[in-house]
């Protein structure tokens, strides 16, 4: 739905990776913290995003956020980030989704996330894929027990041939996304997404549905741009998102953030 001219959002939903930081440098640029700031002050914000918890963290110190919540992989881990402490998390069994996944992507390196701590991995990662310790585990450790979120990582290949062969698939008790960066599935437990614990999340602070926004860029954001009142897609964003969204800002390299919040939240 199309914000009117003398709407306002109560809540602010925000994707990190190609929303407020640039894959490219691996940095968030200093107009997009300066409109965060910004916002926060007037506003709630909630960075919601595929990221573990330990990758999420310091992004939160980063932003100079202090208080509220932050979701995590994907909505699977909602963090208190006054204290930086996962306050719920929903989780599924692995093990299933191993095999299927295995066959698909023959090759692919697998992780699971262990909440607050890492991940156990089947391969060392390279670095900067994964945030926190990586463990190297066998198949039988890696799937033993339930997780919030499993990742598998289909090196050396492009994003566009895992879009290739998951097409149409559904993986046992899960949903899945893909990125369209990296050749990488974030897998996270049936009925798990950013959009469905920004309901929770927004019904909980007691916001109305319609004071609701939303910005991403990528596949795991479609739902979240589709429950806000004013979904905002990036400007380098695939078209399936693009489509999705009520606007299209600019990309993140041009820090696109900026455009799609100042004129709700302007200076002065």
């Amino acid at each position: 739905m199309t914000a009117a001219s003398s709407w306002k959002p109560r809540l602010v939903a925000l994707d990190v990776d190609g929303t407020l930081l640039d894959p490219a440098t691996q940095a968030i640029a200093a107009p997009v913290r300066d409109i965060v700031a910004r916002v926060a002050g007037q506003t709630q914000v909630v960075i919601a995003t595929g990221r573990s918890m330990l990758g999420a963290l310091p992004v939160l110190d980063e932003l100079g956020m202090a208080s509220g919540d932050a979701l995590c992989s994907n909505g699977a881990v909602r963090v208190d980030v006054a204290s930086g402490e996962a306050v719920s998390v929903e989780t599924f069994d692995p093990q299933p989704v191993h095999e299927r996944l295995s066959l698909l992507l023959p090759g692919a390196l697998f992780a699971a996330e262990q909440v607050g701590r890492g991940s156990l991995v089947t391969e060392p990662f390279a670095e900067g894929e994964l945030h926190g310790p990586q463990w190297r585990s066998g198949i039988p450790e890696l799937v033993a027990g339930p997780v919030p979120r499993f990742i598998a990582n289909w090196a050396g290949h492009s994003p566009a041939e895992v879009w290739g062969n998951l097409e149409g698939v559904e993986l046992p008790g899960c949903i899945h996304t893909i990125d369209h960066y990296e050749p990488w599935v974030t897998v996270v437990p049936d009925g798990v997404t950013k959009a469905a614990s920004l309901e929770k999340l927004r019904v909980e602070l007691g916001v109305g549905a319609e004071d609701t926004l939303a910005v991403g860029d990528g596949d795991n954001d479609i739902r979240m741009l589709n429950w806000a009142r004013h979904g905002v897609a990036m400007g380098q964003a695939p078209a399936t998102v693009r489509l999705s969204s009520d606007e299209v800002t600019g990309a993140v390299a041009e820090d696109g953030l900026v455009t799609a919040l100042e004129r709700w939240f302007p200076l002065g």
